[in-house]
């Protein structure tokens, strides 16, 4: 998964207000009961049926660390979707999302001004416009340098332009060799 995917998804996940299984027993039973059954559990997760039949019954209890990554990714990907669902509306309505980044920014201006890039530590709120976009970027299948586009706009708009008041014949900003991004509701 990319690194915007990742981030847009923990920040999500923050506001499940009950904790996902942790265990591989409830964490099969969950998916089993989700997918209508062990077969497409199995198929899903790369395991025979007769495995994950032993993990609904609590036969074994301690999968393989990359079994593991898949069933706790799988399941938090299904895990209180109207909850998911009410967080990405507000966000996308009236709260916004906040970006944490460290990464290397600078802009494409007319001749004459400091455009060098940077490694900048920001933490900017951004309006609820950019977070529906990276949204629905996100659930359409959008590439991860694609929702990096989108918050390239966003940090030109929000935090280089100051919502129109400065730097009006900026052009472009980039975005790269990112250190450190978390997103937050």
């Amino acid at each position: 998964m990319s690194l915007f995917g990742e981030g847009l998804d923990k920040a999500v996940q923050k506001a499940f207000t009950r904790p996902a299984p942790k265990n591989a027993g409830p964490q099969m039973r969950y998916l089993v009961k989700k997918l209508g059954g062990t077969k497409p559990v199995a198929q899903m997760l790369r395991v025979s049926q007769r495995t994950v039949e032993r993990y609904v019954k609590d036969q074994i209890k301690k999968p393989r660390a990359d079994l593991a990554a898949r069933l706790e990714r799988e399941v938090k990907k299904r895990w209180q979707p109207q909850i998911r669902a009410k967080a990405r509306a507000k966000a996308a309505s009236t709260g916004g999302i906040v970006i944490d980044a460290r990464a290397r920014m600078g802009y494409t201006a007319p001749i004459g001004s400091t455009d060098q890039d940077r490694i900048r530590h920001l933490t900017i709120a951004l309006p609820p416009i950019y977070a529906a976009r990276l949204f629905d970027a996100q659930e359409q299948g959008a590439t991860d340098g694609r929702l990096q586009e989108i918050a390239a706009e966003a940090l030109k708009e929000v935090y280089f332009q100051d919502g129109g008041r400065r730097a009006g014949s900026l052009e472009e900003v980039r975005f790269t060799d990112i250190e450190h991004l978390e997103f937050e509701l």
